[in-house]
Order: structure tokens, then sequence, then C-alpha cells
């Protein structure tokens, strides 16, 4: 099939997962729109309506329109319900610099968006192609795009990019190329503050091609400048945020503003387990339990399970960054958007794509993902909460 293709297959299976999801996605989303939205209700304050049916789903729904308005007005802090400095500026930076080719931010953000998907895809591919097999690669990228929450990955959200950077950081440490890692290492914390579980990350891939690499081929010490250095797109961030505003932690105090507080786990879960005044059964069949917080709470657990998982088999970088990054959104006192917070963290879906050897493992995966995904890509277009 590559002679047919005339690309290698780490290029072109990629492509091809790409475009063919998303056409899925763009279909079910424009669809979705004129058979169930009221277009009677006027958009939110911060987002702009439009009438190219795909424009205003993947670029004028929920945090989308802040993303737009950092490129056309900068940021905002005081005076204003939901501050943007809560929005990290890695995405927007690359947006303006798109923007004066296309002429307008909102069609910039979707290019950037699915030009970052399409990236991780091929990175992504070639990562588990080399470390384990062509096989495991083609599933590995399918279950990634079909997951229930891919949509996002082509739209104006960061989690297209913030996979893209970190999947080259962590493609070229694997490779023992640092000095190409350092750059997406530091654009990982530039894109989103848990960004910093890429730290732990690269610290413990260091470790393990020390331990089990021959003298010849041991990382230098100096490759340990690249996790340390990872922080440095959140501190001029900060460093920014003290100039403009005069406050280092403006985005934490802005976060605030959605709720998101630190708060133990343990409290999040005992306050979704508390008992209905009249009883569970009977708010089951009034339907007042708030199912999209037992559906979060179901993909924090299931990621959960592959990060334990992870860490069992001794594939300690990963497990780090999937324990790490399930650990510290569901920490923010909040299970909303935990589903799609999940979607980034790629080493999970690599154990899933080891799985899916076994048939009825890939049958079910793709069975589960691929109704969620048209699911909520439909009531994510027409308005509706999703993550």
């Amino acid at each position: 099939m590559s002679n047919r293709f005339s690309l290698p297959r780490w290029l072109w299976l990629p492509l091809l997962l790409f475009a063919v999801t998303r056409l899925g996605v763009f279909l079910v989303a424009y669809l979705a729109v004129p058979l169930l939205l009221d277009a009677t209700s006027p958009p939110p304050y911060h987002l702009r309506g439009t009438e190219n049916i795909l424009l205003d789903v993947f670029a004028s729904r929920w945090d989308t329109g802040f993303y737009i308005s950092i490129v056309e007005e900068g940021y905002r802090f005081q005076g204003v319900p939901l501050p943007s400095v809560a929005f990290f500026p890695l995405l927007p930076l690359v947006m303006a610099a798109f923007t004066p080719l296309v002429g307008d931010a909102a069609v910039s953000g979707i290019i950037v968006s699915n030009l970052a998907l399409l990236g991780t895809a091929v990175f992504f591919y070639r990562l588990v192609a080399e470390t384990y097999s062509e096989p495991v690669a083609d599933r590995a990228v399918w279950y990634l795009l079909i997951f229930p929450l891919s949509f996002y990955g082509s739209a104006i959200y960061t989690e297209s990019l913030f996979l893209l950077v970190t999947l080259a950081a962590y493609y070229f440490a694997r490779r023992g190329q640092w000095h190409y890692s350092l750059p997406f290492a530091i654009a990982a914390t530039l894109c989103r503050l848990v960004g910093l579980i890429i730290v732990p990350m690269l610290l413990l891939e260091w470790w393990r091609q020390w331990q089990v690499e021959a003298a010849a081929k041991r990382p230098s010490r100096w490759a340990l400048l690249v996790p340390i250095s990872a922080p440095l797109g959140v501190a001029g961030y900060m460093v920014y945020l003290w100039y403009a505003f005069g406050d280092a932690l403006a985005f934490a105090t802005a976060s605030a503003a959605w709720g998101r507080v630190p708060q133990s786990p343990f409290i999040t879960i005992s306050q979704l387990l508390q008992r209905p005044s009249g009883g569970w059964l009977q708010a089951f069949s009034a339907g007042q339990i708030h199912f999209d917080n037992w559906i979060d709470f179901i993909f924090v657990a299931v990621f959960l399970t592959l990060g334990m998982v992870l860490l069992y088999k001794g594939r300690y970088a990963e497990a780090a960054f999937v324990l790490l990054g399930v650990v510290i959104p569901f920490s923010s006192g909040l299970l909303m958007s935990q589903r799609r917070y999940m979607w980034v963290l790629f080493p999970a879906f690599i154990l899933l794509a080891e799985w899916g050897e076994r048939t009825w493992v890939d049958k079910l995966v793709t069975a589960v993902s691929l109704p969620l995904l048209a699911l909520f890509t439909a009531l994510y277009a027409n308005g509706y909460w999703v993550a």
C-alpha cells in the first residue's frame, strides 16, 4: 500500500486517519446545527456568531471566544466577570502569527488547531512505531483521533497544540535528541499550566536512558537542562502578567472566577457520592442526578487506572505524565471538563493500542468511542456544555 500512496506509512496513514475523522466530525457538526440549534438565542457576550456553520461551531462556542479576543484585543484582567488571563498565551501567539495571512483570527485559530492535530498524529505515529510496532501505532493514532472529545482538536482550544508540543518533546527525548526537545518542552508550559507534567516525564526518561543504554549512548548530564528549563514557559507568562497587571499569579486569580480552586480530590469524590435527600433511586427516576459530573468522573477513573497500569509495568515516564495529568486537574475543585483534559494524556492511548491486539478490545474501544464522539460533537455544536 505504501507504493500506491508513494509516501512512507508514518506519513500517509496519519494523514488518512486525520482526514477521515475530521470529515466525520465536521459532517456531524454541520448536520447537527440546523437540525437542533435554537437560532433565536443570541451568543454569549464573549462570542461572535457567523452564518458559516462550521466556522460558527468551531470558533464560537464556549472558551473559543476568549482566545479570539486575546488575539484581537489583548488580555483582560480587571473589570470583567471572566478574565481572559486564565488562558495561557501559546495558542493566541500562534494564532496572531497566522492571522495576517488569513485575515481573520477565527479562521486562523481553526487552521492552527487542525494543523497541530495533524502534526500530533504524525509525531504520535512515529513515536509509537519506533518504540513498539506499526500495528500498535496504527491503533494508537486511531484511538486518539476517535476519542469522544477529540472534536476539541479542531476547535479553537489548546488541546491539539498541547498534544503536539508534549509529544514532540517526548519524541525527541526518546531518540536522544534532547536539544530538539527543549523548545517543545518550554512550549508545553507556555500552552497550559498543567504542561508542567512534562518535567517529571522528561526527568524519568533521562533516568531510564541513563540506566539502560550503553555508556556511549547515555544522555549527557547537560540533557537535564531540558526538563529543568521546561518551566520557563510558565515563568515567562508570569513575568508578563506582573508587568502588565501587577500580579504574576493573575491566571490563578482568574481561574477562581470559574470556581477552580485547589481542593482535595477526596472532597470532590465525596461531594459526588453524597446521597440525594430522597435517595438515589428517586433522584435517578426523576432525572435529578448530575450525569455530566458522573461522565467526567468515569473518564477520570479510566485514565487513573491506565496510569496505574503504566506504573505497574515500570513505564515510569509515561505513568508520571498520565497520573499527574489526572490528579492535577482533578484537584481543581471541579469535575467540569475533566473528560476533555484526559484526551491529552497520550501514553494511555499507547497502552490501549497494545491491548487492541486482541480483536475484542479493538472493537470495544472503537464501538464505544465513535458513538460518543458523534453525540458529544452534536451537543457541542448546538451550544450544550460538554466539557
